[in-house]
C-alpha cells in the first residue's frame, strides 16, 4: 500500500510537472493547492531534492522545481525514494533482498512466487509511467482542476 508520504510526494511532483518550465513553486502555494500539511511537505520535498528529483531556489522567485523534465521522472523512482522498495516482502526485493526466516526453500515457496509477480507488476507499471504520462492521462480524462 502506498503511504501518505508517497501519495503526497506524487501529488507534489505532479503539480511541479504541470508547472515545468514556468519557474519554481513556493512550498506554501504547493501545500495550500494540494491540501498537504506544510511541515510534512517540507520534509518530503527535502528528501526528493536530496535524491535528485527536485531542485530548490532561495530568495525572491525561489521555491521548488523538477530537476529533470517530467518525461524523465517515473512514479517508481518517486515511490522508492519516499517509501523504499516496491516488493511486498523482502525475499523478492531487487534492492533490499533479505532471506525469509520462515521459508525452507525459496525456489518452491508459493508465497514468494506470487509476491514476485506482484513486485514485477508494480514495478512494470510504476517504472513505466512517467510524470509526463500521468499529465497526458489527466488531460485525456478532462481534468482541469482537482475537486476535494
Amino acid at each position: 500500500m502506498l503511504t501518505r508520504k508517497a501519495k503526497y510526494g506524487l501529488l507534489a511532483v505532479l503539480r511541479l510537472a504541470r508547472e515545468h518550465g514556468k519557474g519554481p513553486v513556493l512550498i506554501a502555494d504547493l501545500a495550500r493547492e494540494e491540501s498537504i500539511p506544510r511541515k510534512f511537505l517540507e520534509m518530503i520535498l527535502l528528501e526528493l531534492r536530496k535524491r535528485g528529483i527536485l531542485q530548490s531556489r532561495t530568495g525572491k522567485g525561489g521555491g521548488y522545481l523538477l530537476a529533470r523534465p517530467p518525461a524523465e521522472i517515473s512514479f517508481g523512482h518517486v515511490v522508492r525514494v519516499l517509501d523504499g522498495p516496491l516488493a511486498p516482502i523482502s525475499c523478492v526485493s531487487l534492492t533490499a533482498y533479505r532471506e525469509c526466516d520462515e521459508c525452507a526453500d525459496e525456489t518452491t515457496c508459493g508465497i514468494r512466487r506470487v509476491m514476485k509477480g506482484v513486485r514485477d507488476a508494480n514495478s512494470r507499471i510504476l517504472d513505466g509511467t512517467t510524470l509526463a504520462d500521468a499529465l497526458r492521462n489527466e488531460r485525456r480524462a478532462g481534468r482541469t482542476k482537482r475537486k476535494r
